[in-house]
Parts: structure tokens; sequence; C-alpha cells
């Protein structure tokens, strides 16, 4: 597939990354892009990052990129992780497909851990490492504790940097999204496969947090939409595989300090990785926000 950035959103995307206000900015243009028609997709190579580190109850320690909210608990403090834009192809009923509006958050089986299948109208399997991540949601407003309840809507790209729901090709399939429950711990868990590098961004995964599973059927509901990255060590080890073999030809292309999204930093945004290309990852991270 084509991977070269064509839709009007995707060239004002790259406009409005060089303005001081990106974050706010982009808000303001994804929330009025809802009718947009987006088929394609996008992806890039980085120097290494320290990812943010959990203690006691899962507070995150650490500074955070500017714009960053921090709130102290008991063990130490946290920030809410920044608010990012959720791209062109969110699948969360804000834009449309070409084929109507895109919307993931009201299908049935949506609801779901293992998100590597699609659920009806598609069918479809994404293949590629096999990755569990599992997120902790803290409530920065509330002394960092346990966010219970809290739920989190979840999609990124398959290893050849394609999105269900948008790619040519891939508009009835829905793989690589899915919606959860925080549970008691405030941790929701997602079995799927590494993503790919597309051309123009580094490695990422998109994800919106709802107050409550019954409001996650509504974008308009959503509390926090931001994304995380890996860090050098676990893409430059993912991308040396062969099914992967564009991914590391993209990821030389590009790095960090280059992205139109984390170019301003990542500590409170870069998972900690464990495991291998061979056995699977485990990917974790500790998410702040306010509820």
């Amino acid at each position: 597939m084509d991977h070269e950035h064509t839709t009007l959103a995707d060239d004002l995307e790259r406009m409005l990354a060089t303005q001081s206000d990106r974050r706010q900015s982009l808000r303001w243009l994804f929330a009025g892009a809802a009718a947009l028609p987006l088929i394609g997709c996008g992806g890039g190579s980085g120097t290494t990052t320290t990812a943010s580190t959990t203690t006691g109850n899962g507070g995150t320690t650490g500074t955070g990129s500017s714009g960053a909210t921090t709130g102290t608990g008991s063990n130490g403090s946290c920030s809410v992780i920044p608010e990012e834009t959720g791209g062109p192809y969110p699948g969360d009923g804000t834009n449309s497909n070409g084929s109507g509006v895109a919307n993931a958050l009201t299908l049935s089986g949506i609801v779901r851990s293992d998100i590597r299948t699609s659920v009806s109208p598609g069918s479809a399997t994404a293949a590629g490492i096999p990755t569990t991540l599992k997120l902790q949601i803290v409530n920065v407003g509330n002394s960092c504790a346990s966010a219970a309840g809290a739920t989190v809507y979840l999609w990124h790209c398959d290893r050849d940097g394609n999105y269900s729901m948008y790619a040519t090709g891939l508009t009835k399939e829905n793989y690589l999204r899915g919606v959860q429950e925080a549970d008691s711990s405030g941790v929701v868990t997602f079995t799927t496969i590494f993503p790919g590098c597309y051309a123009g961004r580094m490695p990422h995964i998109h994800f919106e947090v709802y107050p409550s599973l019954a409001k996650a059927t509504s974008a308009a509901n959503r509390v926090k939409t931001s994304q995380f990255t890996f860090p050098m060590a676990t893409l430059n080890e993912a991308y040396s595989t062969t099914a992967y073999a564009s991914s590391s030809r993209n990821l030389s292309s590009i790095s960090y300090a280059t992205d139109n999204v984390f170019s301003d930093g990542v500590s409170l945004q870069t998972a900690s990785v464990s495991g291998d290309a061979v056995n699977g990852y485990v990917v974790t991270l500790t998410i702040g926000v306010l509820l």
C-alpha cells in the first residue's frame, strides 16, 4: 500500500506540528474534521529515551512533556499523560472512512481483550509478533489512586502500517481495535501484535480514556486522547525480523526529535517492555488522567 500522506487532514497535521501550541491546535482541528473521508496511513527511527517508572500504587515518577498536570500521592508524584491527536484513523465515530462514519465503539463484540481478529462485519486476523499490553489507569485528581472502572478504547496499525477501517481493502475490518474496562487495580489488558512503523511517524499506539464502560460508546465522553511508544532497543529488535522489513526501513528515516507528536518529549509515553521478538512482548505503562 502507498503510505504517502495525501489527505487534507494529514497536510494540516504536519503544518500544525510546527506551532508552539501544537496539541491544542490539533484537538481543535480534528474535532472539526468529523466529515472528512480519510483513506491511507502513515510512520519512523529515533534516539533512546527513558521510560517513566512506577512506584507503589502505580504513580508515575519523573517529569513529563510541557503542560502535563502533576499531582502528589502517598507513593510519590504522577502526571497526567499529554493530550495528543487521535490522528486521521480513530474509528470512534468522529470521521468517515469513505464509505460512511467509521465507529468501532458501537460494534457488537468490540469490548474485548484479544484484538487481533476483527469482529463482524470483518473476519480477518492481524499477523505479527504476539504482544500483551498492560495499562494501569490512575486518577491524578485523586492522589493517583487506581481508576477502577475507567475504560480504554485502543487502536493501532498492523505490521504493514495499515489501519483497519480505513486502509484500502480493510474498510470492513476492525482488527487491532478494542475496548476494555479497568479492573479493581485500574488495569486494562489487551492481546495484540507489535505495531509496524509507517513512513513519517515513530511507532505508536493510540488510545482514549473514558470515565466508565457505559460512556465508552460515544467519543464525546472521552476524557483523554493520547499515544504511547516503545524503547528503541525493542523497536530495533522487533523490526529486525523478516516480517517487519518495511518497518525497519521506515524507522531509519525518522526520530523522536522529528516526530510530529513525540518531539516535545516522551518521558510519560514510553512503555516498559519485556520479552523478545521470538516469544512475544509484554508492554506495561502507567497512564495518569483526571477523572
